[in-house]
């Protein structure tokens, strides 16, 4: 039975070149398991090492020094293998820390009755010539924290060739294992199954096959573990693919946190930084602007409104992509609404021209609907960012439009009305804090074209909530000075007398009013 398993390991092939074979357990026994063997049990671990017949532990070969952990390159596996369980070249199990003898990886207890299933074998060879003398010296046995154990049969020579931390750490050719290959274990390692495939790794012909059936997120577990054990080509191989193909968020995250705690050649890496880090920092907040400049000049509607989406998710302060919407530049925000304005005034005096010279061919209804629309838009872009004071001053100060709206059609100037009812909403709720005369200049340039244009607003209100500008309307009116409300307040009455419900519904503030202006007065002159 030995001589066909040598036979088989050593077989010579055309297309079996330097091999390596591997195969996967629970975890062998060892000292930290701290499990009692008798004599016999020693006995019976040779039996099973050997693959022969049952005898006694070979003698102990004498120890060969090998390189410190510490001050050797197997220092670069900080985090992956605890340098205490590198074995001596003269030893078949892991080194204990205080010294006790350690008992065969492969032994079996005669005292433990419960049979051991069969531990599963896989051979991988490479298609690849073998060259005479060389074949699988080395045993490579990987012991991860979970528990999980790989053992690996290898060619030497591949595996120093290919990592300086192997060479560095394989016994020397004298030390051998029961007169046969040499044995390195590994213990503590972090990822078992990446370690693994990046040993493959080194016997692939064609490493960019092997990554393309992987996937990046394994790519990157064998970019780290190449990067601990000095394995250059293998690094060069997943910075190649890991560039040229798309990532996940979750991906991009891994290869930020690698690239923090490793560092990798900047020739072979800038490409990946480059995707991963701007090469010159560009202002998110002029990137931002040049975006929504984009949107307000978007000729179709369809476009402007799923890009408007778009935009609002990425400022959205519960965004993960906008974290500090702090540097969102007000100035250039308002240079835009200045625009869109100015081509609402634009509008509206061509429409009342008399020699209503066409200088566009849009209807005007939808030319003048895209700027409010705009406008709407902008507006809630800087209520969300505490920036939409200054808007409602600009739009109180709107004089060339509040002149025009009444001589304007109907079936577009209510689109103004629009924009205001947007404004009283958000003065209504107290999101936005005004001085008292701003409010009262707002109220005496917009509320009446409001009262004008209420009922076109509710036959076409593209979403506008018309409860909701009623109870803020009345709110936001509530908070003008005692003198002025009562002006207000009488003009809508007398409106809402003659069109009913064309007229919107202040009832509740109304009687908040008289409460505040005839009630109380008079209970606190009796007193």
């Amino acid at each position: 039975m030995a001589d066909a398993a040598h036979h088989l390991r050593r077989r010579s092939s055309a297309a079996l070149p330097r091999g390596w074979c591997c195969s996967f357990s629970a975890t062998p026994q060892s000292p930290d398991h701290h499990r009692p063997l008798s004599a016999a049990s020693a006995a019976g671990g040779e039996g099973v090492r050997g693959g022969g017949a049952r005898g006694k532990l070979p003698p102990k070969s004498p120890s060969v020094s090998l390189p410190s952990f510490q001050s050797s390159p197997s220092s670069r596996l900080a985090g992956f293998i605890d340098p205490r369980r590198i074995l001596s070249p003269g030893r078949v199990s892991p080194i204990d820390p205080d010294g006790s003898p350690a008992v065969a990886a492969g032994a079996n207890s005669e005292e433990d009755a419960t049979p051991r299933p069969s531990v599963p074998f896989v051979a991988v060879r490479e298609e690849r010539e073998e060259e005479e003398g060389r074949g699988l010296d080395l045993k490579l046995c990987l012991r991860g924290r979970d528990g999980r154990s790989v053992a690996m049969e290898l060619d030497s020579a591949v595996l120093c060739e290919s990592s300086a931390f192997f060479a560095a750490m394989a016994p020397p050719p004298e030390a051998t294992v029961g007169g046969g290959s040499k044995r390195i274990e590994v213990d503590g390692v972090e990822n078992v199954e990446a370690f693994k495939e990046t040993v493959e790794l080194m016997f692939e012909a064609d490493p960019m096959r092997w990554f393309v059936r992987a996937g990046v997120s394994r790519a990157i577990g064998v970019l780290e573990v190449s990067s601990s054990i000095m394995f250059d080509r293998g690094i060069k191989s997943c910075l190649e693919y890991i560039e040229a193909v798309p990532w996940n968020e979750n991906e991009e995250e891994k290869l930020k946190n690698l690239f923090a705690r490793c560092t990798f050649d900047e020739a072979v890496s800038k490409d990946v930084l480059a995707r991963l880090k701007p090469q010159c920092q560009s202002i998110s907040d002029d990137v931002t602007v040049h975006l929504i400049q984009s949107v307000t000049s978007s000729t179709n509607t369809g476009a402007r409104k799923e890009m408007q989406s778009l935009v609002n998710g990425l400022l959205s302060r519960s965004s993960v992509y906008q974290k500090d919407l702090s540097g969102l530049n007000k100035g250039s925000l308002y240079q835009i609404c200045c625009s869109c304005l100015n081509s609402l005034v634009e509008h509206f005096t061509e429409d009342l021209c008399s020699d209503k010279i066409v200088r566009d061919s849009k209807p005007m209804i939808e030319r003048v609907s895209k700027q409010t629309e705009n406008l709407n838009w902008l507006f809630d872009i800087l209520v969300n960012n505490d920036m939409a004071e200054e808007f409602v001053e600009l739009w109180a100060k709107q004089e060339d439009l509040i002149s025009m709206h009444g001589q304007a059609s109907a079936m577009f100037r209510y689109e103004l009305s629009r924009i205001s009812a947007n404004v009283f909403i958000v003065l209504g709720k107290g999101k936005v804090q005004c001085p008292s005369d701003l409010r009262s200049q707002l109220f005496y340039g917009w509320f009446q074209p409001m009262l004008m244009d209420f009922g076109w607003l509710q036959r076409c209100s593209k979403g506008l909530d018309m409860r909701m500008l009623e109870e803020n309307l009345g709110q936001a009116l509530l908070t003008l000075p005692l003198q002025q409300q009562q002006s207000l307040f009488e003009e809508w009455f007398q409106c809402f007398a003659s069109r009913g419900t064309e007229c919107p519904n202040l009832s509740r503030a109304f009687q908040v009013w008289w409460r505040r202006s005839f009630v109380r007065s008079s209970l606190e002159s009796r007193r």
